[in-house]
């Protein structure tokens, strides 16, 4: 793998961590605007599960391994009784 290549998904990986965590931060600062109090463990647990991901996206990036795919991930599959009418993915 070329060194932009990893730069490349170096970036990638901290532009999901980024999103991730302004998602957490959006759903905190909604909670607090409704009045309702979110443990600080809670807090604590959700970034870690950030870090997590983030770690995993690490390591997936440098053993060339693949992540999981969200979108696109479900060519002609079965997903939950119904069929994906997107045709078969070459390989």
């Amino acid at each position: 793998m070329s060194l932009p290549a990893i730069l490349l998904g170096i970036i990638n990986i901290a532009i999901v961590v980024a999103i991730l965590l302004l998602v957490g931060a959006i759903i905190l600062w909604f909670c607090s605007w409704m009045g309702l109090a979110v443990p600080p463990n809670v807090q604590k647990g959700y970034i870690v599960v950030v870090a997590l991901i983030g770690l995993y996206m690490l390591v997936a990036l440098l053993l060339g391994i693949p992540t999981v795919r969200i979108i696109g991930g479900f060519h002609g599959h079965t997903i939950t009784g119904a069929t994906a009418t997107t045709t078969p993915a070459r390989g």
